[in-house]
């Protein structure tokens, strides 16, 4: 069960975690869940740069280590020879650390019944195509709901509810712990995401073209509409927009947001409604970083069934007929923030819910990728 909610949250996240074309993020994604019916919870943390998963650690597997999920990772060990090690020992402490945070939560919201109970948090850097640090972000949630996020610029703590002013009336006063989880996202977080980029140039630094097409559909009113799809792109960053006579038509368009197309690469569309007999004035712009220049295209009422192709290498437009066998439907969980659009954030509390005040840089921040302060 527990496995099942994750793997929900993980796709949602997967759809959302976009940066601006030519920036790149990191993130780790860390989610405790209370098992009531082993007496124990579970812990495990996935981290992504941009869209893509790199490393994975689960308390509840046999082996209990942090593991590679990305090809390009396999090169660590040459690297960082003890970079598996010392991830490993993290995460641990961190399992550790969640399972009495869940204890001290259940308190706060007077939950002594117990019952499955959930403590996410998001931690992460985007970074511009220069390598400068944009933003960093440093969020919880419990039980599905925002509890509480650092403002990186201000150091404060914004907590969403009652519960979570418990938390923050104890970090706020002690500004050691908002500074350490600062100086780790600019300076900890871009170092290794730089790393990274590197070490996976080949399939996060690469641009693949979206496949394009128009086609038309009729409602029982009379009403038409025309629709603009793209796929097969990467990265995900893509823009659609309809046109009538050359205006843009943004209050008349309805989008759905990029989502996976399951291989690796991106897919969108954008559609737009309109009185029959009107669909000549419309084309669609697409807009894409493998893309030299925008993209237009309008609806051709022979060719419905063509999807252009544009070849980067080449500078040319391509026609090629695709029949399309299906449609791929994801699952949204949650909306939310602008970088992290679901609930994942987590607390860190010592015995009888006492701060315990940073002693070194093994117990507290972010250090290491993923070190936490236990707090209450």
């Amino acid at each position: 069960m527990e496995l099942s909610l994750l793997s929900l949250f993980m796709l949602g996240v997967v759809a959302l975690t976009q940066t601006r074309a030519g920036s790149h993020s990191m993130r780790y994604f860390h989610t405790a869940m209370s098992r009531p019916e082993l007496g124990d919870s579970q812990f495990i943390t996935v981290g992504y740069v941009d869209d893509q998963q790199f490393v994975r650690f689960d308390s509840s597997s046999e082996s209990q280590r942090m593991e590679p999920r990305a090809a390009w990772m396999d090169k660590m060990d040459e690297e960082e020879p003890n970079y598996w090690e010392e991830q490993t020992q993290i995460y641990r402490k961190n399992a550790q650390i969640y399972r009495r945070n869940l204890e001290t939560l259940r308190g706060y919201y007077n939950q002594s019944q117990g019952g499955l109970h959930t403590i996410q948090r998001m931690i992460g850097c985007e970074v511009s195509a220069e390598g400068s640090l944009r933003k960093g972000f440093y969020q919880f949630a419990y039980d599905g709901h925002d509890y509480i996020a650092l403002h990186t610029e201000t150091l404060s703590w914004t907590a969403a509810d009652t519960g979570a002013e418990n938390t923050k009336r104890k970090w706020e006063p002690e500004k050691s712990i908002a500074e350490s989880y600062k100086a780790y996202l600019e300076k900890e977080c871009t170092h290794w995401l730089k790393k990274y980029l590197v070490m996976g140039k080949d399939v996060l630094l690469r641009t693949d073209p979206p496949s394009v097409r128009v086609t038309r559909y009729s409602g029982p009113d009379g009403e038409v509409s025309l629709r603009c799809r793209a796929h097969g792109f990467y990265p995900a960053e893509i823009s659609l927009t309809w046109l009538r006579d050359g205006e843009e038509q943004l209050q008349d368009t309805e989008f759905i947001e990029t989502r996976p197309g399951g291989d690796g690469t991106f897919q969108k569309w954008a559609a737009v409604a309109m009185a029959p007999g009107q669909e000549d004035r419309y084309s669609c712009r697409v807009q894409h970083e493998a893309l030299a220049q925008p993209l237009s295209l309008r609806w051709e009422p022979e060719a419905s069934s063509v999807w252009v192709i544009v070849g980067v290498t080449a500078g040319v437009l391509v026609l090629v007929t695709a029949v399309v066998a299906g449609a791929v439907i994801l699952r949204r969980r949650n909306s939310g923030r602008e970088a992290w659009k679901g609930p994942i954030r987590q607390q860190e509390a010592g015995p009888g819910g006492k701060l315990l005040q940073p002693q070194s840089r093994d117990e507290c921040g972010e250090f290491s990728q993923g070190k936490g302060c236990v707090w209450g």
